[in-house]
């Protein structure tokens, strides 16, 4: 079975940190490019960061620059994002995100495998 499954999430204080993990399994994340997603209540899904294939390149939506960081351990078949300074406006689940090939995009409709979310909080 293909899928990918998001922990990490939880309730934190603005200002703090989370790190979300995806882990794949029924297939090699390496060959994919990675993609976190977010849905906060009553908006559209947007993107957050990206990571190509072998991680040559990175993306970060304008307001995540400088406070998240994507990263993969392929050898754990597991993608991450470090979020620091956290903001009641990064409140929203997450979703990672996985297409085929080398380059990333934040276009979400050309991403074939999608995880269950996992909800962050930041609120005081």
């Amino acid at each position: 079975q293909l899928q990918l499954v998001e922990s990490g999430g939880g309730l934190v204080q603005p200002g703090g940190s989370l790190r979300l993990s995806c882990v794949a399994s029924g297939f090699t994340m390496g060959y994919y490019a990675i993609a976190w997603f977010r849905q906060a209540p009553g908006k559209e899904r947007e993107g957050v960061s990206c990571i190509s294939m072998r991680g040559a390149i990175t993306n970060y939506a304008e307001f995540v620059k400088d406070r998240f960081t994507i990263s993969s351990d392929n050898a754990k078949n597991t993608n991450y994002l470090q979020m620091n300074s956290l903001e009641p406006e990064d409140t929203g689940v997450y979703y990672c995100a996985a297409r085929y090939g080398t380059s990333c995009t934040f276009s979400f409709y050309e991403y074939e495998k999608w995880g269950q979310g996992t909800q962050v909080t930041v609120s005081s």
